[in-house]
């Protein structure tokens, strides 16, 4: 059963991926980037309307940059839009985002499949 964020977000966002039970992932980091918008979300950084409206944006500039809107891209609408909101309420800054993001490929391009990526002073050089 879906807890009550989840459910807020499953009506609040548009196109959401979903079967009977509630929102539906391709891969395991299309779960943890809703889960981070759910955590977001409950700590009060920005409303479920506030979400969807973003959401909404984001889906058609990237609709309008060439997306056939097919499905397969929706989580990464959300985590775009979930970067822009971080930055836009001064959470952390799209460099920081950048950063640590060409630090997570670096650690995980030295690691080992199925090791767990750990990241390291020298991912951020």
């Amino acid at each position: 059963m879906m807890d009550a964020a989840a459910a807020g977000a499953t009506r609040t966002a548009p196109g959401i991926p979903r079967d009977t039970d509630g929102p539906v992932f391709r891969e395991p980091w299309e779960a943890q980037a809703f889960a981070m918008a759910l955590a977001l979300h409950a700590r009060g950084l920005f409303t479920w309307t506030e979400w969807a409206a973003a959401l909404a944006d984001e889906i058609k500039r990237a609709q309008r940059c060439g997306d056939p809107d097919t499905g397969e891209t929706y989580y990464r609408h959300w985590l775009a839009t979930l970067e822009k909101l971080v930055a836009i309420k001064g959470v952390a800054t799209s460099d920081t985002l950048h950063r640590y993001r060409d630090a997570w490929d670096h650690a995980a391009d030295r690691t080992p499949h199925g090791s767990p990526i750990e990241l390291k002073p020298e991912d951020f050089a």
